[in-house]
């Protein structure tokens, strides 16, 4: 039998947002999301041009945020251009977003893991992730983060690419509706560890990430589907690139 701890953290969502706002995830495949919502859209890790899972091309997107998990090519390699062409505001690590200024990048934000950042549409928090970080140019990339985005009083976790640890439970505590876990192993977890990591954090609703992209990485995720079905409470969602899950708030 397993145990819960009593949640700790207190709500820091202004208790007058309405929580009538539906929240829209597109799967772009790899690790790449857009994530949409009255008032604007996210845009987590660009890859598109080199990604061969990607349905449609980096010109098309038009974010009005971009958050940057770690530097890795396959995490970082459209940022840049996106981000000159729409005027996007960039949220990263200070090592990251240092090096996306030196290419571009006008304002990046940089931060580091543990701090929130506020942003229009509400705050995102930096929370750690187990994994390596070096750009594309090889120089060193900062600590590899997840974030916790805060919008219209709801928390989403896009855990990034990691292993699994414990602490995962508190980001859980934080009360998490959404959470977007890589379940593609050999680089992040695999299954196993992420249907873990789904009990670990409690969201109301898993989507499976950074997988299928290439041979390596290759999953079952209607085995994941069905294991977080069976030893989680969360409502595993699994989508097709290109393809959209839109979270009603209660």
């Amino acid at each position: 039998m397993r145990f819960r701890r009593q949640a700790k953290f207190f709500s820091l969502i202004d208790p007058g947002v309405t929580c009538s706002m539906s929240l829209k995830f597109r799967w772009h495949g790899h690790a790449t999301w857009e994530l949409s919502f009255e008032g604007g859209s996210i845009l987590v890790d660009p890859f598109f041009s080199d990604n061969p899972s990607a349905k449609v091309a980096a010109s098309t997107m038009n974010p009005d945020w971009i958050l940057v998990s770690h530097g890795h090519f396959d995490h970082i390699a459209d940022c840049a251009a996106i981000a000159a062409r729409t005027g996007a505001t960039v949220v990263a690590n200070y090592e990251v977003a240092t090096w996306l200024g030196r290419q571009g990048v006008a304002n990046p934000v940089g931060m580091n893991i543990g701090g929130w950042v506020k942003l229009p549409f509400g705050r995102v928090k930096m929370v750690p992730a187990w994994h390596s970080s070096s750009l594309p140019d090889g120089s060193y990339g900062g600590l590899a983060a997840g974030f916790v985005i805060e919008v219209a009083g709801r928390r989403v976790w896009f855990a990034g690419d990691t292993a699994l640890f414990s602490d995962m439970s508190l980001i859980g505590e934080m009360g998490i509706d959404v959470a977007v876990v890589p379940v593609g192993d050999l680089f992040t977890m695999g299954i196993e560890d992420s249907v873990e990591a789904v009990l670990l954090a409690n969201p109301k609703v898993a989507l499976p990430s950074h997988y299928d992209t290439w041979p390596p990485i290759a999953q079952d995720s209607a085995k994941w589907s069905a294991a977080v079905t069976e030893q989680t409470s969360a409502k595993p969602v699994l989508l097709k690139p290109g393809e959209e899950f839109v979270f009603e708030a209660d």
